[in-house]
């Protein structure tokens, strides 16, 4: 009779120990992740960018059902022609010097280590789908430094990047007069100098200020700034 009572007791420590096993790794990684202790610097490196790379995509599946100007941008391109799913937008990591990218060959990336806030994600998806349709629509070259520029202040003036919050409070920029337009032909140019066929910032400047006008007044698909 003591070993029929003791066989339950032994099925429900049975079932249960892996339980309480997985929730104390899972304890133990999150600890060693918060203060390093336990981690090598491989296996610390690995787990932010696993995190990252989740944060990332949670945002982008949620934007993607309730942001009206991704969504905007989505029913537009759908319309264009060139339909856009999510897992044509793939976030990865990427090097200091941008939050995201778009390529006629690969679609959209969105880069996980750079995005410090939920708007700030999205202001990137609209920025790189504007870039995805002007690619579609008007069949850009981005090999002359005019198209390109062109698309990068359509970008930058119709994604938000360029909001005055985001220039004060991101930047620290602080300036009222022509803030937006002076916004959208700085990041444009930074764009444009960053083509692999522009030979200098001077030809960046010029290749934006010759399309500045007519671009920064162009808001297809939207009828004003968004």
């Amino acid at each position: 009779m003591a070993s029929t009572a003791a066989d339950p007791a032994q099925k429900a420590g049975s079932s249960t120990e892996p339980a309480d096993n997985k929730g104390f790794e899972k304890w133990r990684r999150t600890f060693a992740l918060i203060t390093g202790v336990g981690l090598s610097e491989e296996e610390f490196a690995t787990e932010v960018t696993r995190i990252q790379n989740r944060e990332c995509e949670l945002r982008r599946e949620k934007l993607i059902k309730s942001s009206p100007g991704v969504r905007f941008m989505m029913n537009n391109l759908a319309k264009a022609g060139c339909p856009v799913k999510s897992s044509m937008m793939e976030c990865v990591p990427c090097d200091a010097t941008k939050s995201g990218g778009f390529s006629n060959n690969h679609g959209i990336l969105l880069c996980q280590n750079h995005f410090y806030s939920k708007t700030h994600q999205e202001q990137t998806m609209i920025h790189e789908m504007m870039h995805m349709y002007d690619h579609c629509v008007f069949n850009v070259d981005w090999t002359n430094l005019r198209h390109h520029a062109c698309s990068e202040v359509r970008a930058a003036a119709l994604s938000g990047d360029c909001n005055w919050s985001r220039e004060f409070f991101d930047r620290g920029i602080r300036k009222f007069t022509k803030q937006h337009q002076e916004c959208v032909k700085r990041r444009a140019i930074i764009s444009v100098e960053a083509n692999g066929n522009c030979p200098s910032r001077r030809e960046a400047e010029k290749a934006v200020n010759a399309v500045f006008e007519s671009c920064y007044n162009d808001t297809r698909p939207f009828d004003e700034f968004y």
